[in-house]
């Protein structure tokens, strides 16, 4: 696995492994005798190994980064004074200067790096994860997915409270042992060489680097493309997931989907939640899908975030409405949720590791329809945050999860739960699960 920085294996206590049975085929073979030979072909064994992995950008990456910034040749000004033209001159050099000036990559990376990291190679692609065992007895193993423009950087803060409940106002019984992949062709997983690696794909793997670390069942969490990876690993493997959570969930009705692509009226007779749900997926059909059509349509030419950290940023940026306003607060040194050194934490990941446009295949890739129900039908719990894409109303969640075990309706947060509001999301999921725990 190439990066643009040096990868460390440098804990061999940490490393483990398993073994596979050597395939053996074989085939018959004519060498002018009465009848067949046999010829035997034994195929390579898989290596399933897991490797201790760390991360060192170089100095010269980095300052290299700061240079390409530096040197940004910047657009004029926008023509209105909001939003809707795209990510404001204002906020992107206000961005800008602190990421070449203040910014510190190394203190992030140290925080990285004093997690337990690994990499297996999975169907043919390295699969970087962090894999936190709880110290408590029973933990459950929990997997979980994070989504674009996102990354690992999404859910770190909540492993601890997760894994060491009792630390963070919560019992030693909502324990978890806390395991976070990069999906393939973000962060420090490899990026495929071949077709196919959609999120059917992924959840496959999912289940093959659980069972790897010793998890024959577990629960499993996403938003964004962590959505569409936990329903089908609920859907595929409905034996070995216990239940699911999900914060963007593909519920959306059918009769809403005609309504809005007819572009007319909205169906009689919704209620509060429902109507407010319905207004917030008519803007986004509307106005907020640019970066993911040109990504499902043509990935590939991309090629200016790759080039420029700085158009990099402002792609990341644009990714919503409301986490757009969010960060843009940020950078005018307002707190939010997130800080500036979240947000370019996350954004120099990508640079770094030269993810943007690889990144960008998984919607060209991607077969399975937005906010389309999916059929899953084991125990699935559901928290609604206000300025997601859509904040999903309980009526629609329990039409498309049958076996719904958790509704909830958060005050505050919004795409980016885990990272704008890990306490909540804690909560969240330490609620969704607990009824499904042994003797829960």
């Amino acid at each position: 696995m190439t990066q643009s920085g040096d990868i460390v294996t440098s804990r061999p206590d940490l490393a483990t492994s398993s073994s596979s049975a050597i395939p053996v085929e074989t085939k018959p073979m004519f060498d002018g005798s009465d009848g067949p030979t046999e010829m035997v072909i034994v195929a390579p064994a898989e290596d399933t190994s897991i490797r201790p992995f760390a991360f060192h950008a170089s100095d010269e990456e980095l300052a290299d980064l700061r240079q390409r910034i530096n040197a940004m040749r910047w657009p004029s000004m926008e023509l209105v004074a909001d939003g809707t033209q795209g990510v404001q001159l204002a906020t992107m050099r206000k961005l800008a200067d602190y990421w070449a000036n203040r910014y510190d990559w190394r203190a992030f990376e140290a925080r990285l790096n004093a997690l337990p990291m690994f990499v297996t190679n999975i169907d043919g692609v390295d699969i970087h994860f962090i894999h936190v065992k709880s110290g408590e007895v029973g933990a459950l193993p929990l997997i979980l997915t994070h989504g674009w423009p996102g990354s690992i950087v999404e859910e770190l803060k909540v492993v601890a409270p997760l894994a060491n409940p009792a630390a963070y106002g919560g019992t030693a019984a909502d324990a978890f042992d806390v395991v976070i992949p990069s999906m393939p062709g973000y962060g420090f997983s490899g990026k495929p060489t071949e077709l196919g690696w959609d999120p059917v794909r992924i959840a496959r793997a999912w289940t093959e680097l659980m069972g790897r670390l010793g998890y024959s069942k577990f629960v499993a969490s996403g938003g964004d493309w962590g959505d569409p990876v936990t329903e089908q690993l609920a859907v595929l493997f409905p034996t070995q997931l216990l239940g699911i959570h999900l914060n963007m969930p593909s519920a959306v009705p059918g009769e809403i989907f005609q309504s809005l692509h007819a572009g007319g009226p909205p169906p009689a007779g919704l209620s509060a939640d429902e109507q407010q749900a319905y207004e917030q997926l008519d803007f986004f059909f509307k106005k907020g899908l640019a970066y993911a059509q040109e990504m499902t349509n043509r990935p590939q030419t991309l090629y200016a975030i790759e080039d420029s950290p700085v158009g990099l940023a402002a792609w990341i940026l644009d990714h919503d409405a409301r986490s757009y306003e969010l960060i843009a607060r940020v950078f005018d040194e307002q707190e939010e949720g997130l800080t500036r050194d979240d947000i370019l934490d996350n954004i120099t990941l990508y640079w770094l590791t030269r993810t943007g446009v690889s990144s960008a295949r998984l919607y060209w890739e991607n077969k399975l329809p937005f906010f389309a129900p999916q059929g899953v039908t084991i125990p699935v719990a559901v928290s609604a945050f206000p300025d997601e894409l859509y904040q999903v109303p309980q009526s629609w969640a329990e039409k498309a999860f049958p076996n719904l075990v958790h509704y909830n309706r958060l005050p505050r947060g919004g795409h980016f739960a885990a990272w704008e509001q890990p306490e909540l999301f804690t909560q969240e999921i330490r609620s969704g699960f607990r009824s499904l725990r042994d003797g829960g």
